[in-house]
Formats: C-alpha cells, structure tokens, sequence
C-alpha cells in the first residue's frame, strides 16, 4: 500500500483524516462507556456506592452508559468503517470534506451533550432516545450530512458495481434517518423539557418499533457492512457466497421492522400486533443466521489463520455471537417463553450477548484492521497485546452473560412459584437477594471487558505515536472493473 507525500494532490488520496478521528474517538468512547457500565454494575451490587449523590445515580447513569456505548463507541465505529469502506469500494475521494467533519465534530458534540444532560436528569424516558429536543435537532443535522457523504460518495463512484458491505451501511444511514426523526416528533415546553406527540399505546409501540430497530438497523445492519468487508480483507479470501449475502440484505432490512412488538407482551398493546411482532421475530432467525454462516465460511480453506490471527478471532468469534444472539432474540419473543424472562436479568443477558459480543468485538476487530492502516503502519504496535485483549474481553462477557441468564431465569421461577393457596412463594426482597452472587459476577466480567478496552486504548496510543498521518493514494482504475 502506497502512501502519498504531503505535495499530493487532495484529490488523489483518499480522505482518511476523517477516518483517523474516527477511529480513535471509538477507542476513547469505549473505555468512558464500559467505564459508566461497571460503574452502575457496581451501583446494583452494592447500590450505596452512589453515595445519595442524584447525579451518580443508577437511574441516571444507565442511560448515560448505554448512549455512550452504542452511540459513542458504536456510532463513531460505523463512521469511521463506512467512510473507510465507502472509498476504497467505490475507488473514490469522499463526496465532502466539509461535511464529513461536520458529522465528527458534531456527532462529538451530540455526545458530550449527552454525557453532560442525562446526569442532570433532562430526559425524555424512551429507552434509547433518551436525548432532549434540542440534541435530537443535532443529531437529524449530522445525519443528514452523513446520508449525503456517503450517499454522495456512492453516486461518484469508479466502479459500476456496488459492493455489498455499502448495501448495509447505506440501509442502516436511512433507516436510522426514518426512525429517529419519527420517533423524536415532541411538543417542547422549554429547552430542557419536551413531550412526546404520541400518547398511550400509540407512543409505546412507536417507541419499540424504534427502540427494536435501532438494535436491528444501528446495531445489527451497520455491523454487518463491517463484517462483509472486513472478514475477507483480513482473511485474504472472498466471501463465501456473495449471493447469500443479498439474499442476507433484502430479507434481513424487510423482516426486522415488524418485529418490534415482541417487546410489549403483555401489555395494552392489541394482541394480534403482539403476535405478529412474535412471528417476524421467529422468521428473523433465518436471514440472521444465513449472515453468520456466510460470514464463518469466509475462512473456507483458511481456518489455521485462526491459531496466529488475534485480529480474525475477534471478527469471526463476534459472528458466534450474533448467531446466539439472534436465536435468543426469537426464543424469547415466544409468548410462553417471555412469560418467564420479561422483566427479569435474562433479558439484561440477551442485551450484552449481542451488545459486548457482537457489536464490540467485531468493532474491535474492525479497528484492529484499521488502526495501524492509518498510520501507515504493517501491524498494531503490540500484537501480543491484541491477544491479551481478546482473551480477557472474551472471558468477560462469557461471565457476564452466564450470570444474567442464571439470574433471569432464576428470578423468573422465582416470581410466578405459589403456595397451594395461591400466595406468592417468595416475597420480591428474596429474589434480589438470590441474585446478589450473580450480581457480583456480573461486574467480574465487566471489569474484564473494561480492562480490555484500556489494553486497547494503550496499544492505540502506541501505534498512533510511532506511525505518521498521511492519507493514501487512489490506486489506478483497472478498466476490467470499469
């Protein structure tokens, strides 16, 4: 790979300035959010930890931590690999350079002001779209520049053919789009207070049909534009089967939006919209899964790169991940099985699966890849250190998650046991002090998955340090590919 001098002509290099900023702020948000996670991991062990400070409180510190995982860690993840995988795959400069750092500026901004309202207590109480009326305009501004970046880029594009990485990111900009400003209709009262347009049933299934798409769209289509495109680069083979991974898009962004639903068994919401958001739910596990393998196959013919790649392991053991948390997500969409594991940690369990297995690993590896790239760099700084991070993270979740099974299942049997006479068995009080041991393996195997991410951050900073910031020449189009 050729690096340009500094005389080059801008057009002739790919904008990875961008990418860089990117890149590094992921690391960054990574270590703050899983900070915040074992911060109240400990809170919920040990709840006089907040010392009866408001602003240490678990109820607003929970929200704080899941925006900045997904949104921070995870948001600047999928900027920076969608802008890195957009020019490479199209053999073109970005569409704006302007826009594109409007969209790293402004979404740091977004996110401080979310780190600096949700303590406050300003909040509109929607899982995930917790953020005020006023960040929520923000954030329609960046993506909208964002949509026209990428979009912009895909229109100038070299190559005739898209790839299917640009597929997923591409449905993931505009579904994100669709659902935020949807979502997001309030009637403000001031700037640090507004209240939803949708009243009742309405705004509870308006709220999950948000709330389960940006899990389906922000955390699953996005991250799957990761895997298509950085599984066979770093494994040096194409994927297994390029006409499954559309078979993949089409029917995996058709059956995710209907699947919301599932969430509000039980509720006031029409039983027969509760059922159909159960069946998409169980018809989901195809596409899903038909992802998953083709993303494995990819090491056809190359697993031994498995025993020396810390890299591939994470990208690929990530996919293990999001095929258990795609068929965990279907089971518990079940009537009978969510009689049991609603409300309870189960649920808590089946989140970070897919949140630290999937999404973090696969945005780790993701930037493992990118990393020394950008820096003109062959590897990472430390390689044994990546391998370090891969074992503790991987132990840490595999705790975590084992333990918030056991616990919801648990707490589960434990809130619908009755007496011959019909009395409740256990009283609430038990149940929470049977979960107090799982509790504390909990925030074990969060304290591994924190540490991991400092383990990453150092290498970052190393690597950062001992390459050079210079962005990479457009190779030559070959006119077979025109």
């Amino acid at each position: 790979m050729s690096v340009t001098n500094k005389k080059a002509s801008p057009s002739a290099v790919y904008n990875d300035k961008v990418v860089r900023q990117f890149t590094i702020m992921t690391v960054v948000w990574g270590v703050v959010g899983m900070l915040v996670g074992v911060i109240i991991a400990a809170q919920l062990t040990w709840p006089g930890l907040n010392m009866g400070i408001e602003w240490l409180s678990y109820g607003r510190l929970r929200p704080l931590h899941t925006n900045a995982v997904i949104f921070a860690f995870g948001g600047c993840g999928l900027f920076a690999a969608s802008y890195y995988v957009v020019q490479r795959t199209c053999q073109v400069r970005i569409f704006s350079d302007a826009l594109a750092a409007f969209t790293f500026w402004g979404w740091q901004l977004v996110i401080v002001l979310a780190a600096i309202t949700l303590p406050l207590g300003m909040t509109q109480g929607k899982e995930y779209a917790e953020l005020e009326w006023p960040i929520d305009l923000l954030i329609a501004a960046v993506w909208v520049a964002y949509a026209v970046v990428f979009f912009g880029t895909i229109g100038l594009r070299k190559v005739r053919h898209i790839y299917v990485a640009n597929w997923f990111f591409g449905a993931f900009i505009l579904a994100v789009a669709v659902l935020h400003i949807v979502n997001s209709a309030v009637i403000p009262v001031d700037i640090f207070k507004s209240y939803s347009a949708y009243a009742g049933v309405q705004d509870a299934m308006v709220q999950w049909w948000y709330g389960h798409n940006a899990v389906g769209f922000f955390l699953t289509a996005g991250f799957l534009g990761m895997m298509y495109y950085f599984i066979p680069k770093q494994v040096e083979r194409p994927v297994y089967s390029y006409r499954l991974s559309i078979v993949h898009f089409w029917a995996l962004i058709f059956t995710y939006m209907w699947a919301g639903p599932h969430h509000l068994h039980y509720t006031a919401l029409p039983d027969w919209t509760q059922s159909i958001g159960m069946v998409f739910s169980l018809i989901l596990l195809a596409p899903s899964w038909g992802g998953m393998i083709n993303g494995i196959m990819t090491l056809s013919g190359a697993w031994h790169k498995l025993r020396d790649d810390p890299i591939l392991r994470f990208l690929i053991v990530s996919l293990s991940f999001y095929g258990m948390s795609t068929f965990e997500g279907p089971m518990m969409s079940i009537k009978t099985v969510n009689a049991l594991s609603h409300y309870t940690d189960w649920t808590v369990g089946h989140v970070h699966s897919g949140a630290l297995g999937w999404v973090g690993l696969v945005t780790m590896g993701s930037m493992y890849y990118l990393i020394p790239r950008l820096y003109g760099q062959k590897k990472m700084y430390s390689v044994p250190a990546i391998e370090l991070h891969f074992w503790i993270a991987t132990i840490g979740i595999v705790l975590y998650i084992a333990a918030m099974w056991i616990a919801g299942v648990m707490q589960g049997l434990m809130w619908r046991a009755v007496n011959p006479d019909g009395s409740l068995t256990y009283t609430f009080v038990e149940s929470v002090k049977a979960t107090f041991p799982f509790y504390v393996i909990r925030l074990a195997g969060g304290v591994l998955y924190l540490a991991g991410m400092v383990v990453m951050l150092w290498n970052t900073v190393m690597t950062a340090r001992s390459g050079r910031s210079e962005d990479v020449r457009i190779p030559a189009l070959n006119p077979a590919h025109a």
